[in-house]
C-alpha cells in the first residue's frame, strides 16, 4: 500500500491501493467544502486512471449535514462504470445521515451499494456474486500465466454466452499476457468484463514501457518482432493502452459484429 504524493494518514483525503486485491480505498474526513472537493477530485481522478480492481469510498468520517457531496460521489461511480473493464464501487457511510438519504433518493444504491462500515464494504467488493459481469485474476510473470488466462477467458465467454468471441478472446489474452510476462516481468492483472454483447479485456503490468507495433522486415516478415500485437490489432474491434502511476494497462474490445454496442 502507499499514500499519494503529498498525502499522509492524517490528511483529509487518503487514497490507498491494497497490494493483494488492487482495490482503491478513498477515505474522506472532515467538513465538506470546496477545498475538500478539489482535493478529493484531484486524487480520485489520478488514482482511477490507474484502473484499480474496485473502488471503496469510506465516508464514515465525512461531515456533510446538507448532503452537498452527493453529486460528487455519484459522478465518481459513473466514472468508474465508464472505464473498460468497469470498476465496481461501494460506499461506507452511517445510515440515517443526510448524505445516505440523498444517495438513496438519487437511486445510487442499485449500482453503488452503500454499507454502514468500511469492513462490510470491503466484504461486498470481495463477493464476486455481486459483480457477475466482472472477472479479475492475478497472474505470475511467467509463460504459464497465458495458459491460465486462456482457460479463464474461455470459461468467461461460456458463462456470459459470448461463444462467438471465445477463439479471438483466447488469442488476444494469450498475446497480451505473454507480452507482459516477457517484457515487464512483473505481476500481471487480468481483467475481463461483459458489456452488452461485447467483451472487454485489460492486462496490467508494472512496467511503464508502452506497447508498440514494430515495422515488418520485408526480407523476413515471419520472424519480425511485434507480431503478437499485430494479431491483437487484427482480432480486436479496438485496442490501446493506458499509462498508470505504476505501470500500464493494455486493453482490447471484442465484438461479434461491428454494429453491436460497446
Amino acid at each position: 500500500m502507499g499514500f499519494p504524493h503529498g498525502s499522509t494518514p492524517d490528511s483529509p483525503v487518503v487514497a490507498v491501493v491494497d497490494d493483494e486485491t488492487a482495490v482503491l480505498e478513498l477515505t474522506v474526513r472532515g467538513r465538506w467544502s470546496r477545498g475538500l472537493w478539489l482535493l478529493a477530485h484531484r486524487i480520485l481522478r489520478k488514482r482511477l486512471a490507474e484502473h484499480p480492481a474496485g473502488l471503496l469510498l469510506d465516508l464514515c468520517q465525512l461531515d456533510d449535514p446538507r448532503a452537498e457531496s452527493a453529486v460528487f460521489w455519484l459522478t465518481a461511480r459513473v466514472r468508474g462504470n465508464s472505464l473498460r473493464p468497469r470498476i465496481p464501487a461501494v460506499a461506507a457511510l452511517p445510515t440515517g445521515t443526510a448524505l445516505a438519504g440523498a444517495l438513496s433518493r438519487l437511486g445510487v444504491p442499485r449500482g453503488f451499494p452503500v454499507f454502514d462500515s468500511a469492513e462490510r464494504a470491503r466484504a461486498a467488493l470481495a463477493d464476486r456474486s455481486l459483480w457477475p459481469d466482472l472477472l479479475r485474476l492475478q497472474l505470475p510473470p511467467d509463460f504459464g500465466a497465458a495458459v491460465v488466462a486462456r482457460r479463464a477467458v474461455g470459461e468467461a465467454c461460456r458463462d456470459w454466452e459470448l461463444h462467438p468471441l471465445a477463439d479471438r478472446a483466447r488469442l488476444i489474452v494469450s498475446e497480451l499476457v505473454v507480452n507482459a510476462a516477457e517484457h515487464a516481468g512483473t505481476p500481471i492483472d487480468l481483467m475481463l468484463s461483459r458489456v452488452d454483447s461485447s467483451l472487454h479485456v485489460a492486462v496490467r503490468d508494472r512496467s511503464p514501457d508502452v506497447p508498440r507495433l514494430m515495422p515488418i522486415d520485408p526480407l523476413d516478415p515471419l520472424t519480425a518482432r511485434g507480431q503478437g500485437l499485430r494479431l491483437v490489432d487484427t482480432a480486436a474491434y479496438a485496442w490501446g493502452f493506458a499509462p498508470a502511476h505504476h505501470g500500464k494497462t493494455v486493453w482490447a474490445v471484442l465484438r461479434d459484429s461491428p454494429d453491436q454496442p460497446g
